[in-house]
């Protein structure tokens, strides 16, 4: 039977924003997943949620357990978590020669792109505030380049895989749909209150899509449920706060 081959791209994407392939790596050396876990510095239900969200985006299992033994068992990689470790190597490898290159000005510079593909619309960098805890979950300040703050709540297990921290450079990411554009309103706990100025509308008196450009210049897309905004007028959109989404990027 033909091997089915690994999606290694869409594991390996996530190497350089979270500890998943640290896990996996501790996990081939120590032979455990408490102890990989708690040497990646997260909890073991958080290095179980790497697992198998490594599982999921490779299409097969990556670690397996081993019953009996004088330890009383562990954990060991399977075939194509091996192959996976051995992808990640060549590709640091990699990733350090092409760094050499730039130190030298062999190669251009810039700002390296964010290789994210996505259906969110809005993206935009920011930088982590203040992390607290509230109501069993993490609310995660996000800082954007003019001073304000919008936040995101996440659970433990995400704020500690992703290893958010104040002053982390992040992409904080919603859907168009996720952003309620209104006439005027006041704060509402759990929403993201922000205006800005229109710069683009559907017209249509039922509503439709608005963009609007933020104080800091930042572009924000989403939808009206009533009478259509005109440009240059000033709006309120409202972003749930479960529903802003973090990237890490580095």
């Amino acid at each position: 039977m033909k091997t089915q081959a690994l999606p290694l791209s869409d594991v390996l994407g996530h190497e350089a924003s979270d500890k998943r392939i640290d896990i996996l790596r501790r996990i081939a050396q120590v032979g455990s997943i408490s102890e990989a876990a708690r040497g990646a510095g997260v909890s073991y239900k958080a290095g179980w949620q790497a697992l198998e969200t490594l599982a999921n985006l490779a299409g097969t299992p990556l670690v397996e357990k081993v019953v009996g033994g004088s330890g009383g068992g562990g954990a060991v990689l399977t075939a194509a978590g091996q192959k996976v470790l051995l992808a990640a190597d060549a590709m640091a490898q990699a990733r350090q020669q092409v760094l050499q290159l730039i130190d030298r000005g062999d190669v251009a510079t810039g700002r390296a792109a964010f290789a994210l593909r996505t259906s969110m619309r809005n993206q935009f960098p920011c930088t982590v505030g203040a992390v607290k805890s509230h109501q069993g979950q993490v609310r995660v300040q996000l800082h954007l380049a003019d001073g304000s703050a919008v936040y995101s709540r996440i659970t433990r297990e995400s704020m500690q895989l992703l290893g958010l921290r104040p002053g982390l450079a992040v992409l904080a990411l919603c859907k168009a749909t996720a952003v309620q554009v209104v006439p005027s309103a006041g704060d509402v706990k759990g929403k993201n209150t922000l205006v800005g100025v229109v710069t683009r509308a559907t017209r249509s008196a039922k509503g439709g899509e608005v963009s609007l450009r933020l104080p800091g210049g930042v572009q924000l897309v989403g939808f009206s449920s009533g009478p259509s905004r005109k440009v240059g007028q000033s709006t309120t959109a409202q972003i749930d706060e479960a529903g802003m989404v973090i990237a890490a990027l580095d």
